[in-house]
């Protein structure tokens, strides 16, 4: 509903009252003038009926019929007189004048005084005629009392008579005091309309100013400020106005300045924070790859030297070196995945897969970490087929458990599944015997680096990455994570997935690929690697799983091998390579100098998430540095299977 403006309130505010009050007189004088009218035509009807009444009186009384219709037919010309009766005592008609359609329905009824008949717009009156009383006087006795008579009903004189004239009358009355009442409100309103342009041209001024004020265009408000005249009704208040809206301009003029500065100082902070979060980038990445490069390096190595014959001694020695690199390499992992996650690199494969084969790799990979505790790894089986990302969950998974084994001393750990099919879902739930969680912690503990039971960051309790890793790659999955945990009872994780039938034919075989893996004796690998620690290394690594490595420095280096007549089975290069060279460029140019697809991966100290999409895009796997010997040694073998 559109509201009104305040040139319409002003007016109504004006002519309402007066509205109102001029329709209560008309009505209250049009009224009285009614009952005037309607008195004086009911007045007439019962005089001309009684006049009637008594001319009738000697017809009725001698029964002249003749002398009675002479008079019935006389009071037609009287004014309103439709129709004439007069009856006799026993209600027999002696005369009648006029229409007979506007004669009322003689019944008992007419003993009444009066009455209407709507639909002819009639009168009728009834006027009883009653013989007069004579009284004898006693010319000679002068005492005698006069003789006193009961008046005696002749018969009566029925009159009908038409409400035309009173209706014009009143018509006519109607008629004038609506037109009377019509000049008196046009009149009203012309008064209103003058008195009130005295006030609604200095608000329409105030209103415009203030707008203006409003949009900031103090030119025209400035120039607005002549208009004012000394004998505005609101020359005050438009004063007033035009002084705060010189203060209003010259105090944005000021904050417009000093927001400009601001603007300024802001800008050339956030381009030094630029730069600096950019430095820091950088060196963060320098500082990861030249981390990651030695770390790779000491990793190959020690797991090189493992495998050659020690004493008892030195034995504990390498596994106490292994057990430091360890910790380091998954610190390195951890920072990678977390990274991986929040830049979105992590793509999703969801496909039907059974968790059995799941629950088996789990038990083979963490038996002899649970064992080594002394802790039940109890992994209830199970035949449920889900639809998710099998790589993803089974990453969850061996974080949860791994993590349940750290913290629990005492009892087991127990992995098992609850089903509710009803909604289409199932829980693996994890559950542990071990510290248990305070609730004040239970929102804290998935974020990085937090962990309860571990002030004094002992690396055997892991860094506090695994549940942060947990909760990123479950949400990113879409399946819900839940944490229940009582204080030095244990905890209990449980990850909700979607559960579906069991497919004819599985898309997806989680597991089981060992036996379809290549042996590696003699396998001819040609490493690409610009770091000679690094090199030297691999070479080690791969030549004691009794393959035939030939190792070089750069991608001109690994051509003029296969110009020597070098024919690998596997090509093994870092990414990063002397000069503007780089691995995938130098993959490319040794496939086609082969004139073979030579199975082949990448190894890259770089965590930058384009460097995944570019090794997706070339169909290259990509190792991140440090690389585990076991994970380099079961993609060398997939490889060469596919």
């Amino acid at each position: 509903m559109k509201t009104l403006d305040i040139r319409a309130r002003m007016f109504l505010a004006a002519m309402l009252p007066l509205a109102l009050i001029s329709t209560l007189l008309a009505s209250w004088a049009l009224f009285a003038r009614y009952d005037d009218v309607q008195s004086a035509y009911e007045q007439r009807n019962r005089l001309v009926s009684r006049q009637i009444a008594m001319a009738s009186e000697y017809g009725l009384f001698a029964g002249n019929r003749t002398q009675l219709q002479g008079l019935a037919a006389s009071a037609l010309h009287e004014a309103d007189v439709r129709w004439v009766g007069i009856i006799d005592r026993q209600g027999l008609v002696l005369a009648s004048a006029g229409n007979p359609l506007d004669a009322p329905a003689l019944t008992a009824s007419l003993l009444a005084a009066q009455g209407h008949m709507p639909r002819r717009r009639l009168d009728w009156v009834s006027q009883p005629v009653l013989a007069s009383d004579i009284a004898l006087d006693d010319l000679f006795d002068g005492a005698a009392e006069p003789t006193v008579r009961a008046n005696r009903q002749l018969g009566q004189v029925v009159v009908a008579f038409s409400r035309q004239t009173v209706d014009d009358q009143k018509l006519n009355l109607a008629l004038g005091g609506a037109v009377i009442g019509g000049l008196s409100l046009l009149f009203g309103m012309m008064l209103a309309l003058v008195l009130s342009r005295g006030v609604l041209l200095p608000i329409a001024r105030i209103s415009s100013l203030v707008h203006q004020i409003g949009q900031a265009d103090f030119q025209q408000v400035h120039a607005q400020r002549a208009q004012i005249s000394p004998t505005d009704p609101l020359h005050d208040l438009q004063v007033s106005i035009h002084a705060m809206s010189d203060q209003i301009w010259a105090t944005r003029d000021e904050l417009q300045a000093q927001v400009a500065l601001a603007t300024q100082e802001l800008r050339d902070k956030k381009e030094e924070a630029e730069k600096a979060n950019l430095a820091k980038s950088r060196f963060l990445a320098a500082a990861s790859h030249d981390l990651r490069q030695p770390t790779h390096a000491l990793g190959l190595f020690v797991s090189r030297l493992a495998q050659l014959e020690h004493s008892a001694q030195t034995h504990a020695l390498i596994g106490n070196v292994q057990a430091s690199v360890q910790a380091l390499q998954n610190l390195l992992d951890g920072l990678l995945d977390v990274s991986r996650l929040e830049a979105g690199a992590v793509q999703v494969n969801k496909r039907p897969f059974a968790l059995a084969a799941l629950f088996d790799q789990l038990a083979q990979d963490l038996s002899d970490a649970a064992r080594d505790k002394g802790l039940a790894l109890r992994i209830r089986p199970t035949g449920a087929w889900v639809l998710s990302d099998a790589t993803l969950v089974y990453r969850i998974l061996l974080n949860l458990v791994n993590n349940a084994i750290r913290y629990t001393e005492h009892g087991g750990v127990l992995v098992a599944v609850r089903q509710q099919r009803a909604l289409g879902l199932l829980q693996i739930q994890v559950w542990d015997t071990g510290v248990g969680i305070a609730p004040e912690h239970l929102l804290v503990v998935f974020n990085e680096f937090f962990q309860v039971a571990n002030a004094a960051r002992d690396r055997t309790k892991g860094l506090g990455l695994g549940l942060s890793i947990v909760r990123r790659t479950a949400d990113l999955l879409g399946h819900p994570v839940t944490l229940t945990s009582r204080l030095g009872a244990g905890t209990r994780v449980s990850l909700t997935l979607p559960v579906i039938d069991q497919p004819s034919a599985s898309e997806v075989v989680f597991g089981g690929e060992e036996n379809t893996l290549a042996d590696l004796q003699g396998v001819r690998a040609l490493v690409v690697e610009d770091d000679a620690l690094a090199l030297a290394a691999l070479q080690s690594v791969l030549q004691g799983w009794g393959m035939q490595v030939v190792g070089v420095n750069g991608t001109l280096a690994a051509l003029q091998q296969v110009a020597q007549g070098v024919r690998p089975d596997v090509i093994v290069s870092d990414y990063r390579l002397p000069g503007d060279a780089n691995g995938i460029d130098t993959i490319r140019q040794l496939r086609s100098a082969l004139n073979a697809d030579v199975p082949a991966c990448l190894m890259s100290g770089d965590t930058d998430t384009t460097l995944i999409g570019q090794a997706q895009a070339a169909k290259l796997s990509l190792l991140h540095k440090p690389v585990r010997p076991a994970k380099l040694r079961s993609l060398l073998r997939r490889l060469l299977v596919e």
